[in-house]
């Protein structure tokens, strides 16, 4: 079971790299650099999370910048940071696994594709879909998608879709069209709807922009009405948090609050 196990200031040579943990994406230089500065002045925070998989043998599971910035911090000062701040959990390594990849989503910029390795590991390892979806903080049917869709993604499509230019929604709706084709169809139907031009992909909406919108349309239109469901509210609700928020979830705003939206 993945726990806390107890918070420790632990040598910092006794952290190790796991091949199975990483930081999902290549570290961001730039954001290194000013950790160094950060953390010479100000300390280190926030915690390194490790996992103790045996008694005293520590792997890095979370704080892949900030170990690299004490490691820049040490050898440009020998002496400083022997011993760091950590937080130390147990669990099963497919649980670790899902922690790395949970610690890595909590930036703003995570992409769906740094979910497809780790949610069908955990799918082969026989976590339950509802037991995946609540780790991640996600939809059943999200889950779902992802079991059924990812292994079926051409690299074209993950590079599309890892570089925003393609939608998880669209991406979808074309691999249904490739199952649907004909046998021997599949590879030409992905590539012919990747060709196409695609439309503006529509971004999270910023807190302060709704607020003005609203405002507005209630100097206008004060007896307006929205005919909405629960899912609708939860998606508005994910919307503006302007975090991890999913296609379909952008879509379901626009249609249910289009005076959110410029294009009314």
């Amino acid at each position: 079971m993945l726990a806390t196990k107890r918070y420790e200031y632990l040598p910092i040579d006794q952290i190790e790299f796991h091949h199975t943990l990483t930081n999902h994406r290549e570290l961001d230089r730039a954001k290194v650099a000013h950790l160094e500065k950060d953390i010479v002045v100000n300390g280190l925070f926030e915690p390194l999370v490790v996992w103790e998989r045996n008694n005293r043998e520590y792997y890095l599971v979370g704080g892949f910048h900030r170990m690299e910035a004490i490691q820049g911090i040490r050898r440009a000062n020998p002496g400083y940071f022997d011993r760091v701040d950590v937080r130390i959990v147990t669990g099963d390594p497919d649980e670790i696994k899902a922690l790395n990849l949970k610690l890595n989503s909590d930036r703003v910029d995570t992409r769906i594709t740094d979910y497809f390795q780790t949610v069908i590991y955990l799918n082969n390892a026989n976590w339950s879909r509802d037991r995946i979806a609540e780790f991640f903080d996600k939809g059943v049917s999200w889950i779902d998608d992802i079991i059924r869709y990812a292994p079926l993604t051409t690299e074209a499509m993950r590079e599309k879709l890892a570089g925003g230019e393609l939608s998880w929604a669209r991406a979808r709706d074309i691999l249904r069209k490739a199952l649907n084709a004909p046998p021997g169809n599949e590879k030409q139907i992905i590539e012919s709807e990747l060709s196409r031009p695609v439309q503006a992909v529509a971004k999270p909406l910023p807190f302060h922009t709704t607020i003005k919108r609203l405002s507005n349309s209630v100097k206008t239109d004060p007896k307006r009405t929205f005919k909405v469901s629960t899912q609708d509210i939860y998606a508005l609700v994910l919307t503006l948090r302007g975090k991890n928020v999913d296609q379909e979830a952008i879509e379901r705003v626009r249609k249910a609050f289009p005076v959110l939206w410029d294009d009314e």
